[in-house]
């Protein structure tokens, strides 16, 4: 089936995932726009299916809510890959249109989609990772089915793009989460190891309370052990010498390259103003990468 045929989705069914990822979720939303023409909108439909069960949490004021939230999907997964239009299916989203369309397209199978699933559905009780296994469990789980599913659209699902891709979700994830530091705390909310926390001595109360003054030091302790550990995945994902044609699926490994360096330029410090302010060359150094057939 060609972008051209009867089932490719009108281009406006597409605005609105563009819309959402552009503005909750501009790294993959800019990585997809590389992407050649048929395999993009897979992306941007898998993409904008990621983005809307990622923020179940943020979204819901009870767990209960949220796994009804995720139950919805689970229910409109099922409509889809039983072949039900999305439209004849009870309180339809944009989502689900051109999800169908890519999944039937690409041959995606429903595995990746209910472990994203899974993993948003363990995140609605909250709680601190353990340690930093645990958190590495968390990254993988939520982010490595969305390469995984990005690789398939693109056709590289297999040799050595697919071996890179769990640690390029693993780095992509980590630097995000470090990047979020100050917003999840904004929500009560503390995706740091807790036995990192507890050793470096952070108070995380008053981490909540206060933010990180008087405590910049033990926040950035803590803070340079996880980009450590993603810096160590970057590395052993750059091993793997993929064909260009994956590179779309892989651009996010740049990006967290560039957030870990100034992360480390700012003394680990997520609150600092040159971590947190906009990063307007990411078009840029996204497009660059590309064009070197750099990831």
């Amino acid at each position: 089936m060609s972008e051209s045929s009867p089932e490719f989705p009108a281009p406006e069914a597409f605005t609105p995932i563009l819309e959402d990822l552009r503005r909750d979720d501009r790294d993959r939303y800019l990585t997809a726009l590389l992407a050649p023409v048929g395999a993009r909108e897979g992306m941007l439909a898998v993409y904008g299916f990621n983005l809307e069960i990622a923020r179940v949490r943020e979204t819901v004021s009870e767990e209960l809510i949220g796994r009804m939230r995720l139950q919805w999907w689970r229910d409109c997964l099922d409509g889809i890959f039983a072949g039900v239009p999305p439209g004849d299916q009870p309180g339809g989203h944009p989502v689900a249109g051109p999800l169908a369309w890519a999944a039937r397209r690409f041959s995606l199978p429903r595995t990746l989609f209910d472990g994203l699933i899974d993993a948003r559905e363990a995140d609605l009780a909250g709680g601190q990772p353990a340690d930093l296994a645990a958190l590495e469990d968390h990254a993988r789980r939520t982010a490595a089915p969305v390469v995984d599913l990005a690789l398939r659209v693109l056709g590289q699902d297999t040799g050595p793009a697919a071996a890179a891709a769990v640690d390029v979700a693993l780095a992509q994830a980590l630097a995000g989460i470090l990047r979020a530091v100050p917003f999840n705390l904004r929500a009560g909310l503390v995706r740091l190891p807790d036995d990192l926390c507890r050793e470096a001595g952070l108070d995380l109360d008053r981490l909540r309370d206060r933010g990180p003054a008087g405590q910049e030091r033990a926040l950035a302790v803590v803070v340079s052990t996880v980009a450590a550990r993603a810096r160590r995945a970057l590395d052993a994902a750059r091993r793997h010498r993929v064909p260009r044609a994956a590179l779309p699926a892989l651009l996010p490994a740049r990006l967290a390259a560039r957030d870990l360096k100034r992360l480390a330029r700012a003394g680990y410090d997520p609150f600092a103003g040159s971590v947190m302010r906009v990063d307007g060359l990411r078009p840029l150094v996204l497009l660059s990468a590309r064009l070197r057939g750099k990831y």
